[in-house]
């Protein structure tokens, strides 16, 4: 879902940049140092998952593994990206430097919304956590591809046909990236269940003797 170089205005990359900006100034602010070693696994994650790529016009397809970072790192998300993006753009010419911020914001920003809409659904009832986990990938990568063909549209009305190229070539895309979320979600339920959202608030209505799994 990378946006090549040469494709976008400067309004769109200068307003791109700036949300990219004010979005990793938050990540980096909210991520303390216990999650730092996290944020690289999922950075270097993404950074893989990402190299193996479908060109598609202006953009391309490929995995991009946003919906667990997103859970995992919340507004985090935006500096772990950012790096990824910034290696990428570097050593393999994926998307390049000045479309930089306007490709995070494609990818974090959805990772961000999805933390705060299934965060805290993942510590609920297996088919809850289930549900919410798909859902979380799916729509993190339909949501970046919205982001991606706004981005487009924004700077050529004539890229609407584009757009809707790069939403349709993206929903296999998008079930496989909600299946990866699912295994990964259940994995971590199992193993470190705290490395999700809402772990803390679990334990406080375990405490206060309330059947989490009524809810």
């Amino acid at each position: 879902m990378h946006i090549s170089e040469g494709v976008l205005s400067g309004p769109v990359l200068l307003t791109g940049g700036a949300l990219a900006a004010a979005g990793t100034a938050v990540g980096l602010k909210k991520l303390d140092y216990e999650r730092l070693p996290r944020a690289g696994l999922l950075a270097a994650a993404f950074f893989v998952a990402s190299l193996v790529h479908v060109p598609i016009g202006p953009a391309s397809v490929h995995l991009i593994l946003n919906g667990i970072v997103g859970l995992m790192l919340g507004w985090g998300a935006f500096p772990a990206i950012v790096v990824a993006l910034v290696l990428q753009g570097v050593l393999f010419q994926y998307g390049g430097l000045t479309t930089l911020g306007v490709n995070t914001l494609i990818m974090a920003a959805p990772a961000v919304v999805c933390y705060y809409l299934f965060g805290p659904l993942v510590h609920r009832r297996r088919p809850v956590a289930i549900a919410a986990a798909f859902a979380c990938g799916f729509a993190s990568t339909l949501l970046g591809a919205g982001v991606a063909g706004a981005a487009l549209m924004f700077t050529e009305e004539n890229f609407l046909e584009v757009t809707l190229l790069l939403i349709s070539t993206h929903v296999p895309i998008m079930v496989i990236e909600g299946l990866i979320t699912v295994f990964c979600v259940a994995f971590l339920l199992k193993v470190q269940p705290e490395l999700l959202p809402g772990f803390k608030m679990t334990l406080d209505e375990a405490a206060t003797g309330k059947d989490i799994h009524d809810t």
